[in-house]
């Protein structure tokens, strides 16, 4: 397997387009190879070299896309939310020890008066409009040093990427991420969706996430395919960057796919135009009743799949046609090796629940500074996921919830997942999430947050009688707040955990 990404970047034709935007001329996968050499000697001349933490908070775009690609191949990226607010920023910055701060000349960011303040060598990014999409130059008034200590490309241990975990229940831990573990995760999602440079994705996912850094981008650019880099997601623009675009696949979020979806009856001669080989979906799980409708209404297949940060994202996913793919089910082991762990240690034969493990090349080597996180992540060379699930006879996994999300009613544990599922199979529910929410005797109780489809009606008592219909009594949401939105976190997806505190339960 290869451990290096910019002998990776060599797989794509000289001549093939790399990157696009809307209204832009596209970058060849030649100019690609030559902006990334010029960025890393650029970069070491400004005194940053292997493992040095590079900030980079710029929006979405064929920009930001080969500033990462770019980096990645030399120093340790650690790009961050544009949204966030200074104290966000001052957080990150001085936990990751940042040598220096990428964003776009001109930059409003709160980022840049906090890094000034800070002492942090600001670099400026400058588009090249007229030229391919993505190409930039970099300049940096003060920059951190002469030359860097340890210039050139990254070797497999060094960090390469740093990103920081959600922190939804704890304070966010740093995930370091290696020039190998990129590596590996890049050439796995390739084989698992047989990449060729045929294929154009058109990435709306956010590009300080795992999802969109590594599978919408790092991936199909490694494969020598091309990846069209819209400002992000938007429910109004999507067909109109499909038709721009010509895209054989994309992937998102479910809630951005549903999003999608309640479009789509509008756009039939778009999609009609661009037959998708497949559509992938990642982050959360996907009802199985959008899954049907997503593959009636774009004809193509929908690939559910299983990732988290400190897997470089993919571990598991649905096989494409002609092999099984089971709806519910986020697939088999598709990269690393995937058990299934009892609470004492033991893995667990099929059938038996318990917790998701895995053990693998792009499996993060530990949390950053954090040896007691570590001591309970890792058990006997397994990392413990977090997730509670199942494995069929034929090694398909099934999430049945997250362990810190299983609510506890008084003894009784029940997985949200199951009661999203029932509700999802109601006529007027379009999306729901359900959570624990706090209750003075029992602990817990399962509350609900449904957005109902246009034009549909539905009361609270309706859909808790058609979940009474389905399920015992005690998994029947006492609370179900019918919303026009359902918050969501940055990246798009439902989040359970702090969710009755947001809607003011408790």
């Amino acid at each position: 397997m290869e451990t290096s990404l910019r002998r990776l970047l060599e797989r794509g034709t000289a001549h093939q387009a790399a990157l696009g935007a809307p209204g832009r001329q596209d970058l060849t996968h030649a100019e690609l190879r030559t902006l990334v050499d010029r960025t890393l000697s650029t970069l070491n001349g400004m005194g940053i070299g292997r493992n040095d933490r590079l900030a980079i908070v710029l929006p979405n775009g064929p920009e930001m896309a080969a500033c990462f690609v770019a980096a990645a191949c030399g120093v340790a990226t650690a790009p961050l939310n544009p949204a966030y607010r200074g104290e966000e920023f001052e957080f990150y910055l001085t936990d990751l020890k940042a040598r220096a701060l990428v964003v776009e000349q001109g930059s409003t960011s709160p980022a840049v008066e906090v890094a000034q303040r800070m002492g942090v060598p600001v670099i400026e990014l400058v588009p090249e409009l007229a030229a391919g999409a993505g190409s930039f130059t970099l300049q940096c008034a003060q920059p951190p040093g002469t030359v860097a200590a340890h210039p050139g490309l990254a070797q497999p241990g060094d960090v390469s990427m740093v990103l920081h975990t959600s922190g939804t229940t704890s304070r966010p831990k740093i995930v370091p991420l290696s020039q190998a573990n990129l590596c590996a995760s890049a050439q796995h999602i390739a084989r698992t969706l047989a990449f060729t440079g045929a294929d154009r994705g058109l990435n709306i996912m956010p590009l300080f996430h795992i999802h969109g850094l590594i599978a919408g981008v790092l991936t199909p650019l490694s494969a020598g395919s091309m990846v069209f880099c819209t400002p992000g997601f938007n429910a109004l623009k999507f067909f109109g960057w499909m038709d721009e675009a010509r895209p054989t696949w994309y992937t998102a979020v479910p809630t951005m796919h549903q999003t999608i979806l309640s479009r789509a009856s509008k756009s039939a001669d778009v999609i009609a135009r661009h037959p998708l080989r497949f559509i992938r979906s990642s982050s959360s799980s996907m009802p199985p009743q959008v899954i049907r409708e997503m593959e009636e209404v774009f004809g193509a297949p929908l690939i559910e799949s299983y990732g988290m940060t400190e897997a470089t994202h993919q571990m598991a996913s649905n096989p494409l046609p002609p092999a099984v793919r089971k709806p519910g089910s986020v697939g088999i082991a598709a990269g690393p090796e995937v058990a299934i762990m009892a609470d004492d240690g033991t893995l667990l034969p099929r059938g038996g629940t318990g917790e998701i493990v895995i053990r693998g090349p792009n499996v993060t080597a530990g949390y950053e500074s954090n040896p007691k996180a570590n001591a309970e992540a890792f058990t006997h060379g397994w990392f413990r996921t977090g997730d509670q699930g199942v494995m069929d006879e034929d090694g398909y996994v099934t999430l049945t919830g997250r362990l810190k999300e299983i609510i506890n009613r008084g003894g009784e544990k029940i997985s949200p997942r199951e009661v999203d599922e029932i509700l999802m199979d109601h006529p007027a529910v379009a999306q729901v999430v359900c959570f624990g929410m706090p209750h003075p005797k029992l602990g817990e109780e399962v509350a609900a947050a449904v957005v109902l489809r246009e034009g549909q009606s539905a009361t609270e008592r309706d859909l808790q009688a058609f979940v009474a219909g389905r399920a015992a009594e005690f998994k029947v949401p006492k609370k179900i707040l019918v919303m026009d939105e359902i918050p969501k976190g940055a990246t798009g997806k439902l989040q359970r955990i702090g969710l009755a505190a947001k809607l003011g339960l408790g």
